[in-house]
């Protein structure tokens, strides 16, 4: 049996502190790996700066190597494992940002990244959009990279299991009131590409934004195998018919993947076996 062991984290990383937010980072690297074996670490989307840093990204944003990659890959080399952290990255060229997910490899250095293609229009005015959807080879398998709103466009994941993906890592910074499209979505990936799904995404409370949580971790035909849930609503103290929603918390889930069941998944539902491409040309048409 080939195996993947991926963790995903689920925190909220405070606006514009990107040291105490790479210290978290850190802390949760060493209480995964010091209790149980892991290959991979996911973190959330901008994890590094936090989501809604406007123009001050240009002063927030790495470059890779930079500080971050090299803190966390001090942690991934001490534990050998993978990291993938949501961060904004920046070229030669200062005013060129990124929002990017980088992988760190056990060696420490970063292994590839990911730069997101798609962006919202406040994120439009910041970062410039990347063009690359390629997998990963790592020690223990094929993983693709999308990131947040990546999530909406069916055509990254296909485009990443034509390529070769088994699993597809998503760091992500959903809102919660768009939570109930987050779960859909997750399942919809999964099942439509009979691919393993590891998704982090952030929690907390920005000036514009309040993020929903709900990082979990789905298998090549759709079903949850495991999964950070919001706490259940629970009455109001002192009002009649009125709920209070607890906000999600921090944490981690840890799964352990068998890679085999990709193959398997693909066998009984056929779904890739019977695309039909030929059919598809304005798909690649821009609107």
């Amino acid at each position: 049996m080939r195996e993947m062991k991926i963790a995903v984290v689920q925190m909220q990383p405070e606006l514009g502190r990107m040291e105490a937010n790479i210290g978290k980072m850190a802390s949760m690297i060493q209480k995964i790996a010091t209790t149980q074996e892991v290959d991979i670490i996911v973190f959330p989307e901008l994890a590094v700066t936090g989501f809604e840093g406007g123009q001050r990204f240009a002063q927030m944003a790495q470059r890779v190597p930079g500080a971050a990659t090299n803190i966390l890959g001090q942690y991934a080399s001490e534990f050998g494992l993978y990291v993938l952290v949501g961060m904004a990255v920046k070229e030669r060229v200062e005013t060129v940002l990124y929002n990017s997910a980088v992988l760190i490899a056990p060696d420490g250095a970063p292994a590839a990244e990911y730069r997101k293609v798609h962006l919202q229009a406040e994120e439009r005015l910041v970062f410039r959009p990347g063009y690359k959807i390629a997998p990963v080879e790592t020690d223990t398998g094929v993983v693709g990279i999308m990131l947040g709103w990546d999530l909406v466009f069916p055509e990254v994941a296909r485009s990443l299991v034509l390529d070769g993906a088994e699993v597809i890592l998503v760091p992500a910074a959903w809102e919660m009131q768009a939570i109930g499209m987050w779960r859909t979505l997750l399942t919809a990936r999964a099942y439509e590409n009979n691919v393993f799904i590891a998704a982090a995404n952030r929690i907390g409370e920005e000036p514009s934004y309040t993020f929903g949580g709900e990082s979990a971790i789905l298998g090549p035909r759709g079903e949850v195998l495991g999964a950070l849930p919001t706490p259940p609503a629970a009455p109001l103290e002192g009002s009649e018919g009125e709920v209070v929603q607890p906000a999600p918390e921090e944490g981690y889930v840890v799964i352990r993947l068998d890679l085999d069941e990709v193959r398997r998944a693909r066998e009984e539902s056929q779904i890739i076996l019977a695309r039909q491409p030929a059919a598809y040309r304005a798909i690649v048409r821009k609107y």
